[in-house]
């Protein structure tokens, strides 16, 4: 497959490309199973038109009613929409922030021209490309957004002429300024926000900034390259997808789709790593013709040195980011920080890819307000969740113990380690939120196409349906919640249901109809991003199918809805441009102001003409009322 095709791919099929695994469907054996099992969501699953009974993990049909009133939420929930345009509720209003490309420094004014061409050497002085995962932080009394520029897309970041495909240095570096993280000072003005250009606290970091590793795989052998002998010190942070925030206010922001910037020139290094984690062949965007650091042939442990979640101070410029490898080393979607009963520090993360797993980490340490709890992230133990048919769960500890590793290798290795120690093979686990008001927590889980009798992961773990993830060739996702015995997030049993079960009931009549607080007014497929407003609420972000077509007919464009984790209710709240994903979502110090991140949007958004670029949106009431 050429270069140009790669690109064509999303990295789902990316992965699919370079390690292709079976797959099986038999709708009729999952129908049997989900109603077999007994406490499955609560009580008996049915399908089409027979009786439903749903436990208090899903809607009665008293509260679906209640739902088609769309009771308990302060707007009018909108229509789908198929074009290019972002849609909010009647009485908010919204504007673009700033969209890639955009100056955070006066002498870039200008770098991104009327056709879209970017200088190189003004390429770290712009917004980057692809927006994600995003913080707001209060800097002495200043509003700082912390976001992630997950991947470029050379066919338009690239000059025209270049099909796609980097062919010299200087291209390779524009890729590389274009992706990382920005860091940027916002201030309300007559017309909403505004970015504060050359803001002292303005900072990009890109593929090439200097990082410090931390933690037990630090200073290893594992780590150590030509470049770095010592295994301490290294470039770049990639493929930044979701974030977290630190209760002593930091950035935790989360190394995803690493794998795809490795390529090799010459032969394969031995491993079985590397075919766990997809690493071999071709890169995305031929990074190892440019740059030996990123040939596996040449540099074998370069790779072993991403996967991270990376903290960076957002109040100092001049701070070092840190890879935190005590937190394992996996497609990081985002970090949900949460304290347990004892002070300890506990953060949930998912690794995004078909059948791998859902994770926590509990630092040894207790952490007190008020100080710097960064070094409580180098010592700790990782976690993998194991969700039981009848409703339980319990996280299952890596340790030398448990999975016949040494504690370096299940941090470099942690698929392997989570494989070994038992987990539950799940449906890309993507973000991970935690209810501000009472012990419990969510993620979702954004499809799996691939799940079914038969199939594994890249590790050759099962991946036929289970309790959490029920249903074969899943399209459409589905969102599960715990709550930790004794409301304590580092109790190793949890309990556990469904909150939702994305479909579309427009057409299907059955389980791929979704749950039953799944409507046709509120339909949506492949939850992504989720965070919880201070009020309690529950906001989804989804990054799917937007054909309007066959299984994903009248879900319209993605969209970002509201959630009521007490009722089940479920609420379209934004719509945002064909062919985008909406993806990070952080409020303002007031919570009058929602930031809302819209990634590769399609025709020539935001813009009347020219090319389609990433951006940040701020919505707000009309009314100046609190929204987060």
């Amino acid at each position: 497959m050429d270069k140009k095709t790669l690109l064509d791919l999303s990295w789902d099929d990316f992965d699919e490309h370079r390690d292709p695994r079976p797959a099986r469907s038999q709708f009729d054996d999952v129908v049997e199973r989900a109603i077999s099992r007994r406490g499955f969501l609560g009580g008996a699953l049915a399908f089409g038109s027979a009786a439903s009974v749903f436990g208090a993990g899903l809607m009665s049909s008293t509260t679906a009613a209640r739902a088609a009133a769309h009771g308990g939420f302060a707007f009018t929930p909108i229509d789908i929409a198929t074009d290019f345009a972002i849609h909010v509720p009647e009485g908010y209003q919204h504007k673009v922030l700033v969209s890639w490309g955009d100056a955070l420094w006066s002498e870039a004014d200008g770098a991104f021209g009327d056709n879209g061409d970017l200088d190189v050497a003004m390429s770290d002085k712009v917004f980057g490309e692809n927006t994600d995962g995003m913080e707001l932080f209060d800097v002495d009394g200043k509003e700082v957004i912390a976001v992630n520029s997950e991947y470029v897309n050379p066919k338009i970041n690239l000059p025209a002429d270049a099909e796609g495909t980097p062919r010299t240095a200087d291209e390779v570096t524009l890729l590389k300024n274009l992706q990382g993280v920005t860091i940027m000072e916002v201030a309300k003005g007559d017309d909403g926000y505004m970015v504060v250009k050359d803001s002292p606290l303005n900072r990009r970091i890109t593929h090439e900034t200097e990082m410090t590793l931390s933690g037990p795989l630090a200073g290893h052998d594992l780590v150590k390259t030509k470049a770095d002998p010592e295994g301490r010190t290294v470039k770049g942070t990639m493929n930044n997808c979701g974030s977290g925030k630190t209760l002593w206010g930091t950035y935790l922001t989360c190394e995803e789709n690493f794998n795809g910037y490795f390529g090799a020139t010459g032969e394969m290094p031995a491993g079985d790593g590397y075919k766990r984690y997809g690493i071999g062949g071709e890169g995305r965007y031929a990074y190892e013709k440019f740059d030996p650091r990123y040939d596996i042939s040449n540099e074998p442990n370069e790779p072993h040195r991403h996967g991270f979640i990376t903290e960076i101070d957002p109040a100092d410029p001049t701070s070092t980011p840190i890879k935190r490898t005590a937190l394992g080393r996996f497609k990081h979607e985002n970090a949900e920080m949460v304290q347990a009963a004892d002070g300890r520090l506990v953060v949930y993360m998912g690794d995004d890819e078909r059948g791998e797993y859902l994770y926590r980490f509990v630092s040894n340490g207790v952490w007190e307000e008020g100080t710097n709890g960064g070094d409580l992230l180098d010592e700790g133990t990782l976690y993998v969740a194991k969700f039981n048919d009848d409703q339980s769960g319990e996280w299952l500890a890596l340790t030398p113990e448990t999975t016949g590793m040494a504690l370096p290798e299940i941090l470099a290795f942690t698929r392997m380690a989570a494989s070994a120690a038992g987990g539950t093979t799940m449906d890309r686990p993507e973000w991970v939120a935690a209810n501000p008001l009472k012990a419990e927590a969510y993620v979702a889980l954004t499809n799996n196409s691939k799940r079914g009798e038969g199939a594994t992961n890249a590790g050759g773990d099962d991946m036929g349906v289970n309790a959490a993830n029920p249903r074969e060739t899943n399209r459409y996702g589905q969102i599960a919640r715990w709550v930790p015995a004794n409301d304590d997030h580092a109790a190793d049993a949890f309990t556990w249901d469904l909150y939702v079960m994305a479909g579309n009931p427009a057409v299907y009549d059955n389980a791929y109809g979704g749950s039953e607080n799944v409507t046709a007014g509120n339909m949506f497929n492949s939850p992504d991003g989720m965070a919880f407003s201070s009020d309690g609420l529950l906001w989804i972000q989804t990054d799917g199918d937007d054909s309007n077509e066959g299984d994903f007919a009248g879900q319209g464009n993605n969209q970002m809805l509201v959630g009521n984790p007490e009722t089940g209710e479920i609420a379209r709240f934004m719509t945002v441009p064909n062919g985008a994903e909406v993806t990070g979502l952080c409020w303002s110090l007031d919570g009058k102001t929602a930031f809302v991140g819209v990634q590769h949007p399609g025709g020539s958004w935001p813009a009347a003409a020219g090319k389609p670029r990433s951006s940040i949106v701020a919505v707000w009431r009309e009314d100046g009322a609190v929204i987060g």
